[in-house]
């Protein structure tokens, strides 16, 4: 049997994850991230806050999903489905303590290919690069 590719699940299709320890404490960044200025950010404008879990939404940019989970400040996984998109991923954003600030967690799975995933890594890094930055001021 050949082994499955990198990044390849066996039931979720393809996956990413992307991680990034910025110099701010949980509250700080979970209270950052669902904010209408973290949710334009990593999620896209126009999203009804506060978050809930059970909540469909829709961005201004097109993208649709549903609020899966919620747990404060810890984890937020939800539904996502550009304009573009056949179906939708799943997307998990958590935050955990670190020695120094705290972790930012981003995940995506069910990604239709090496390619997508490959797409979601640089578009993660370039989140995680804005929430660093703006955090940081």
């Amino acid at each position: 049997m050949a082994a499955r590719p990198v990044g390849r699940t066996r039931d979720a299709g393809w996956q990413i994850g992307v991680s990034r320890t910025i110099g701010v404490d949980v509250d700080t960044a979970w209270k950052y991230l669902i904010s209408d200025d973290g949710l334009a950010v990593w999620l896209g404008t126009g999203v009804t806050t506060p978050l809930r879990k059970g909540q469909a939404y829709e961005t201004d940019q097109g993208v649709t999903g549903e609020i899966r989970s919620l747990r404060d400040h810890d984890r937020i996984r939800l539904t996502w489905q550009p304009l573009d998109r056949p179906d939708h991923a799943t997307v998990q954003i958590a935050v955990t303590p670190a020695a120094r600030g705290c972790t930012l967690r981003f995940h995506t799975e069910r990604l239709q290919d090496g390619r997508e995933r490959e797409a979601m890594r640089t578009h993660w890094k370039a989140i995680a690069d804005q929430i660093e930055y703006q955090l940081s001021r």
